[in-house]
């Protein structure tokens, strides 16, 4: 039985869920599937193009794609998902959660980086994302590519979702504390405020160092499973710091840039970004927002991990300046202490992390 302790469910307490029938899938878990306080969610075989994004409301997701769809087709061998197309996908994992677990679903932090648009939907659901406790039913992911065209297959893993118990929030004087023991981020102003303040580097190592990347358009096909596979100059436009300490984000573009500070997510704590507050500007920052027990600990070989911003500015040009305020990290306690953190042996690609594009390209070139 799961501890009935409020908090973010660990690893070992979403086996159980899966032993329990609270989550179900027509076959077992891949083996790096749960991951220190999250679940990857994989794609079905079959895919649907759809007119539009859309909430279900008072239906299922099947009557609205009655509705919406255009066509539908098989995801077995792979297929093309195309930019600026919209398209639904049933997840293989179900869920039949316990009236005291509910739970949220954010892109993997692969996807944001390639700025594919994820969400997770669910029938009669009135909010995206969001999966509310009691819930029995299916999960659809809708996926919307923005900037590169990506190749997906059934059981390819777009998402993620974390299940918790009550509201296991850290309030603002918590956390001061909890920052005081723990020492939550070095680097930058250290500032608490709605959760843990991040502000964005944009110097670098010095004049002429790499600071971001600005994605560019046209380019080929992205695998999404394959790891280490395609050259980062056919995809990215380096950005380097030309003395100035700003930088001007076009309209609907999209950037990966970095954090001044490095992040820790002590063992007993989850985070999650998030992923836009009108307050700091007109821009989106950072579409995959979770961040697992110890992300960034030093017993877990993170010591230094700092937090990659997917970055896309809005209706209009809009500055962003060396040491702004451009995301909030806020804290979720755990039911328990996860049988292995992030980065202890089990595929973590981002730990110890400086500025660094996703897992589809190579290293060092």
């Amino acid at each position: 039985m799961i501890a009935a302790k409020n908090g973010i469910l660990p690893a070992q307490s979403l086996r159980e869920l899966f032993a329990d029938g609270a989550v179900a899938a027509g076959r077992e878990p891949d083996s790096d599937q749960i991951q220190p306080a999250s679940l990857d969610l994989r794609l079905g075989p079959l895919a649907y193009r759809v007119r539009a994004s859309f909430l279900p409301g008072r239906t299922s997701v099947e009557e609205k794609l009655d509705a919406l769809k255009l066509h539908e087709f098989d995801l077995s061998h792979g297929a093309v998902l195309e930019t600026g197309c919209v398209y639904i996908v049933p997840l293989q994992e179900s869920l039949a959660l316990p009236q005291d677990i509910s739970a949220t679903t954010n892109p993997k932090s692969s996807t944001g980086r390639l700025d594919v648009f994820t969400r997770v939907i669910t029938d009669e659901g009135r909010a995206f994302d969001t999966i509310p406790a009691g819930y029995k039913g299916r999960l659809y992911a809708e996926i919307s590519p923005r900037t590169f065209p990506v190749l997906v297959r059934e059981g390819s893993r777009l998402s993620q979702i974390r299940f918790r118990r009550g509201d296991p929030m850290v309030s603002d004087a918590e956390l001061a504390t909890v920052h005081d023991e723990h020492t939550l981020v070095t680097g930058g102003d250290e500032l608490i405020g709605g959760g843990v303040q991040l502000t964005i580097d944009l110097k670098g190592e010095a004049t002429g160092s790499l600071i971001g990347y600005r994605a560019k358009r046209h380019t080929s096909v992205i695998n999404i499973d394959a790891k280490a596979a395609q050259h980062p100059l056919d995809f990215w436009e380096p950005i380097v710091n030309r003395d100035k300490p700003w930088l001007v984000l076009d309209p609907n573009e999209f950037y990966i840039l970095v954090s001044r500070e490095a992040v820790h997510v002590p063992p007993m704590f989850a985070a999650e970004m998030v992923p836009f507050d009108p307050l700091v500007g007109e821009f989106r920052v950072h579409y995959a927002g979770f961040f697992d027990p110890g992300f960034g600990h030093t017993g877990a070989g993170g010591t230094g991990s700092r937090a990659v911003l997917e970055v896309r500015s809005r209706e209009v040009p809009f500055i962003v300046e060396h040491g702004q305020t451009v995301g909030r990290l806020v804290y979720e306690r755990m039911t328990e202490r996860p049988e292995t953190l992030y980065g202890e042996g089990i595929g973590s690609n981002y730990q110890g992390q400086a500025l660094k594009l996703s897992k589809h390209f190579k290293a060092n070139v």
